[in-house]
């Protein structure tokens, strides 16, 4: 049965996206009835150039971007954007349909780097900056740019590369019209080409955990209509708090703690703040501690991050003592929260609630999302498809879709949807079911729509013909308050095939033995989930650059070890 908060977040949306809303959904052809995975805003910007000429002219004098002192406004941003494009397309040759890779952390340059390269026509090439030597020249192989514009420590990764396509290293610390000289100075300015919503916009990378990482190709269209999904919700949000007269006291404001490189980072951060007005303070590193000054120092609304982030946020020491009472919602993503997160979130931060969404680099992060009292309600749960540019269906081995309750492989039906992989057929033609994307995690819809996701389609541990769900597993050791992080995965067994096996790594302070483990857990888990080999690493769990606990790393390393009590 729906909740309260589906049924007034339904009628927010219909009437945001309705006949008479700001951003009216229509059907991608244009005619026929409104099919839900299918809709686009024809009546808003189609492409990224558009886009940002329409928001940045809106939102001209609010302040776009806060990193360190420097404090630049929407209209500054478009203005240098404008310079590096008319640059880009002059002297340093870019032709409509080159790729620009950019390789640097979170800085005011990238975001000015990303709009000029769209601007030119280009495609912005959005380089993982985590990368280190040989897998910087497997992306930069891989997608062939025109030009690689990197930080001064990207820049020496690359030169370690030998890649020998024109790299310009950005000095970013200085202020963002010195940051950019080396690429504007004495450069000819040339004619922006014409750009339809049909080409082709960015290239993301996949996280690679399985092999050599794939780019995944956005047109402008799909990046656009990701964005307004996620603008519609915002808006929707808000019409409910001013309703319910609780007006937000804030500017929106969101700390930018996820890499832009992401596609976290880059759609429902980056553009959807384009969208809204909504001001982002920028943070190249993570730090906890700093994030905590951040959103007290700059009345930060809105935080999203992997669940570690929250986590940290909540345990650290100097929590109490920084105002964060301007925060209203705590997002994650990229990784499932263990449902203890939820509670022990609303008391650590009272006034604000916990966020949960669902999408991928492939569907430009769209999918699900989970919210507010829903939240509570459901905390196991990612949330509801975000109709109605959204539709998610679970298919079994054949494509079909299956009844509510019934497990299968989940697919993702969006407007928002990649193109396809980087010059890699093959893989675009595996990673659908007809109109559906598929992400390659298996899972469930309630009856009420809500998605549950139980594992990886290849993550899952068959224990002498018993399947576990290794974030079951995950998710039940996460609930004991000594724990900080936790990866389950399977262990080679001669008799069973395959066995449970956790890393574990403790909170500050955190005391535990595998025994103590064992016996929390017993009461939790049926026998067969449990663990059959545990460590305990001192150090946090390594990640993949999306944020992502780095399974295949750990079991590589720990798999032939004997457990630590």
């Amino acid at each position: 049965m729906a909740s309260e908060l589906d049924s007034r977040v339904e009628s927010a949306i219909d009437g945001i996206t309705g006949a008479h809303g700001p951003l009216i959904a229509a059907p991608t052809t244009g005619s026929g009835a409104l099919i839900p995975g299918e809709a686009i805003v024809p009546g808003a910007p189609g492409t990224l150039v558009a886009f940002f000429a329409h928001f940045c002219a809106l939102h001209a004098e609010k302040m776009a971007v806060v990193a360190g002192t420097e404090r630049l406004t929407f209209r500054e941003l478009d203005q240098w954007s404008d310079r590096l494009a008319a640059a880009f397309s002059g002297g340093w040759g870019v032709a409509k349909g080159d790729r620009i890779a950019i390789a640097m952390r979170n800085c005011p340059s990238w975001i000015a780097l990303y709009m000029g390269a769209v601007k030119a026509g280009a495609i912005a090439t959005l380089v993982n900056g985590w990368w280190q030597p040989d897998e910087l020249a497997g992306g930069i192989a891989l997608c062939a740019p025109t030009l690689v514009i990197a930080d001064a420590e990207r820049g020496r990764r690359i030169a370690a590369a030998g890649v020998s396509v024109p790299t310009v290293v950005l000095p970013i610390e200085a202020a963002l019209p010195d940051a950019l000289q080396p690429l504007i100075d004495d450069v000819a300015e040339g004619p922006r080409p014409a750009v339809a919503p049909e080409d082709d916009a960015t290239i993301l990378f996949t996280s690679g955990s399985t092999g050599v990482a794939k780019g995944a190709v956005s047109d402008h269209r799909a990046v656009v209509t990701a964005t307004y999904t996620f603008l519609a919700y915002t808006a929707s949000l808000l019409q409910l708090m001013v309703a319910d007269g609780r007006p937000p006291r804030h500017e929106p404001t969101t700390l930018v703690a996820v890499p832009l490189f992401h596609v976290t980072g880059a759609v429902p951060v980056m553009l959807n703040s384009f969208a809204i007005g909504r001001t982002m303070v920028l943070m190249h590193k993570w730090d906890a501690g700093e994030a905590l000054r951040l959103i007290a120092a700059e009345n930060v609304t809105y935080f999203v991050g992997v669940p570690t982030m929250s986590l940290e946020l909540m345990q650290h020491p100097d929590r109490d003592l920084h105002d964060t009472s301007s925060l209203l919602d705590i997002g994650a993503g990229g990784a499932a929260r263990p449902v203890s997160h939820v509670g022990r979130l609303i008391e650590s931060f009272p006034g604000s609630a916990p966020m949960l969404g669902y999408g991928l680099t492939e569907t430009n992060a769209v999918g699900c999302t989970n919210f507010r009292n829903n939240y509570v309600a459901k905390p196991a749960s990612t949330g509801k498809p975000q109709a109605p540019f959204v539709d998610v269906a679970i298919l079994d081995e054949d494509g079909a879709v299956v009844p509510p309750g019934e497990r299968g492989e989940i697919g993702i039906r969006s407007r928002a949807n990649f193109r396809g992989y980087w010059n890699n057929p093959d893989a675009t033609a595996a990673a659908f079911s007809g109109p559906y994307f598929l992400t390659g995690d298996i899972g469930y819809l309630d009856p009420d729509g809500y998605l549950f996701i139980v594992d990886r389609a290849k993550d899952i541990i068959i224990r002498g013909g018993e399947n576990i769900s290794c974030q079951e597993v995950e998710a039940a050791i996460y609930a004991h308050p000594a724990v900080a992080e936790a990866c389950v995965f399977g262990l080679p067994d001669d008799r069973l095939g395959e066995v449970p096996g956790a890393v574990v790594h403790l909170a500050e302070h955190g005391m535990l033995s595998a025994q103590d483990l064992s016996h929390f857990l017993t009461p939790r888990l049926a026998k067969f989930k449990l663990p059959e080999r545990t460590w305990f690493s001192a150090d946090p769990l390594p990640k993949l650059g999306t944020g992502k606990i780095d399974k295949k790393a750990l079991r590589s390393a720990y798999g032939g070890m004997p457990a630590t009590g």
